[in-house]
């Protein structure tokens, strides 16, 4: 992990701004969700992409049951359940 040297404090709701400057290296627009995770004291975030529940892929997504699914992993599901799909 690299050190930044940026201290931002905390509000009383409970919220911090995120620099423009990281804003723009690591391409966060306004809206952007970002992914929360903890390790032990650390909080690390990370701007969300969606990706598929089963092989983690990002490309050709199709939502179903408020899921991501890739059309290659139905396409492998199709196969396991026995139907023949080119």
């Amino acid at each position: 992990m690299k050190d930044t040297g940026i201290v931002r404090n905390v509000d009383d709701l409970g919220r911090f701004v995120l620099p423009m400057e990281l804003r723009k290296k690591l391409n966060i627009n306004i809206g952007d969700p970002l992914e929360v995770f903890v390790d032990g004291d650390t909080i690390l975030l990370r701007k969300y992409t969606p990706t598929d529940i089963f092989n983690g892929s990002s490309e050709d997504l199709i939502e179903y049951c408020g899921k991501k699914v890739s059309r290659e992993s139905i396409i492998e599901l199709a196969k396991l359940a026995g139907y023949n799909i080119g």
